[in-house]
């Protein structure tokens, strides 16, 4: 097998890394974003479609080798390179050789992917990672077949993997999608999994949907639905849970766990505070905030 998008790129951005999103690794930072076409699921919401479903070589034109991707991102003031608008798990050669000139250039590496990999390409993917943003589409398998194309007991493998076998920073994104996965029982399925499987502090973000690709005749989710999936995550023992999408203050802030100051504030992608740091904690309490607040050698 030939990786046919080897060093050809649909598109680079210097994004906000809460873009991403990723609220708890390296925040206010800017991260150099790149990623190929095509992808190894079929879901019919996607948002980037046009990228995810492209077969034509004609849209792929940005070449760039990984050492001339490193050098950009350096260039343009980014803490990190992300693998994202496609799943980098579908890029993965081209990914690992990046995040290493990326590295070699003192640069952090981020994967943005739906998770749906086998164990060893996970090793080979994420062993090249520092962070990730895992989408927990659904928790449940039929929706997974039927909408997406995979399975779901695969990506609940990665994240267990990610979790508790590697040193990468993972948060995870579910697209809250009206009448497909918003009821309470599955809500509260998927957010008991994420504080029982994966643990409390794993932030969680629900995203806002848009009618996109074959999938226009759903509405855009309500803010009031986010909001009940924010409160049912939260009374399941979730300590950092997001809103994505949307513009609403108390689901953008990040907490302290122990004595619910604010720590970090959000007015969309950019900060208006951060309190927290190099040492990761609250300066009010002393209690520590999960998450990689400083790159390494600054926090030592």
């Amino acid at each position: 097998m030939r990786l046919t998008t080897y060093g050809r790129s649909s598109g680079f951005a210097v994004d906000p890394i809460e873009k991403k999103p990723l609220y708890h690794f390296l925040p206010g930072s800017k991260v150099f974003s790149f990623g190929t076409a095509g992808c190894n699921l079929g879901c019919k919401f996607c948002q980037n479609w046009e990228i995810s479903t492209a077969r034509d070589m004609d849209l792929l034109m940005a070449k760039a080798t990984p050492e001339q991707i490193a050098a950009a991102a350096k260039r343009a003031g980014c803490a990190s390179v992300a693998y994202t608008y496609n799943d980098p798990v579908i890029f993965t050669e081209y990914a690992v050789d990046a995040a290493l000139a990326a590295r070699e250039a003192g640069l952090f590496n981020i994967a943005v992917s739906a998770g749906y990999i086998t164990r060893p390409g996970a090793e080979d993917l994420y062993g090249a990672m520092d962070a990730a943003n895992i989408d927990l589409k659904s928790f449940s398998p039929s929706f997974y077949r039927q909408v997406t194309g995979g399975r779901l007991e695969v990506v609940q493998d990665t994240l267990r993997y990610l979790v508790h076998e590697t040193d990468v920073w993972t948060e995870l994104t579910t697209l809250v999608i009206p009448g497909l996965n918003d009821s309470e029982q599955e809500l509260d399925q998927l957010t008991r999994w994420v504080a029982e499987e994966l643990g409390p502090d794993v932030p969680l973000h629900f995203s806002a949907f848009h009618p996109a690709a074959r999938m226009q005749d759903r509405p855009r989710t309500s803010l009031a639905t986010l909001r009940r999936a924010r409160g049912i995550a939260l009374a399941n023992g979730l300590r950092y849970v997001y809103l994505g999408n949307v513009w609403d203050r108390e689901g953008s802030v990040t907490i302290c766990s122990a004595c619910q100051a604010e720590l970090v504030v959000r007015d969309g992608y950019q900060l208006t505070k951060q309190r927290i740091g190099p040492d990761g904690r609250c300066p009010d309490c002393g209690v520590p905030v999960a998450g990689v607040w400083a790159p390494p050698h600054l926090a030592d």
